[in-house]
């Protein structure tokens, strides 16, 4: 996939866990892990909305393009 998720690195720099952001933001912490594996096909605007809000970043901090096409067999 060309989208690379650094959530973790976010979260590590706010010194946050993701069980905390989870109950911050309510979701599951099993979502959370999907999201933060970078094996989510979508994540809605609203959830990465609360993730922003909550880690007070960037959506560019959390979600990185790779410059390359990506293909969806990468999955």
């Amino acid at each position: 996939m060309a989208i690379k998720v650094h959530l973790d690195e976010v979260l590590k720099k706010r010194h946050m866990t993701s069980k905390e952001l989870c109950s911050l933001i309510n979701i599951t912490e099993a979502n959370l892990s999907i999201l933060r594996s970078g094996k989510a096909r979508g994540v809605r605007f609203s959830t990465l909305n609360k993730i922003c809000y909550y880690l007070k970043c960037d959506v560019g901090d959390i979600l990185k393009f790779d410059g390359e096409l990506g293909d969806e067999s990468d999955e």
